[in-house]
């Protein structure tokens, strides 16, 4: 196995092979032709990026959530407005 220089994206590609598909280290090593050692070395290296990605996942299904909680309440306003216009003639 030569040394390279490698683009991030190959490295984030790389480690998402592992840690998102559930391949082993020791396979995707050989396949791509760089070394486990630099893959663990990667994993570490990208691992803070994806925490970050998971705490604005979070936020974004909590934002979806209170999305759908307002929506919900403003349908059930509007449909008792209507209601209340129909008594009120």
């Amino acid at each position: 196995m030569g040394t390279g220089n490698f683009t991030d994206d190959f490295k984030r590609d790389a480690v998402a092979q592992i840690t998102e598909r559930g391949y082993p280290a020791k396979e995707v090593s050989e396949r791509l032709g760089v070394s486990t050692h630099s893959l663990y070395a990667w994993k570490r290296k990208f691992a803070k990026a994806v925490s970050g990605d998971t705490e604005k996942d979070a936020e974004i299904r909590r934002l979806k959530r209170e999305l759908a909680r307002v929506s919900e309440e403003r349908d059930i306003l509007k449909k008792a407005t209507a209601y209340f216009a129909r008594d009120a003639k």
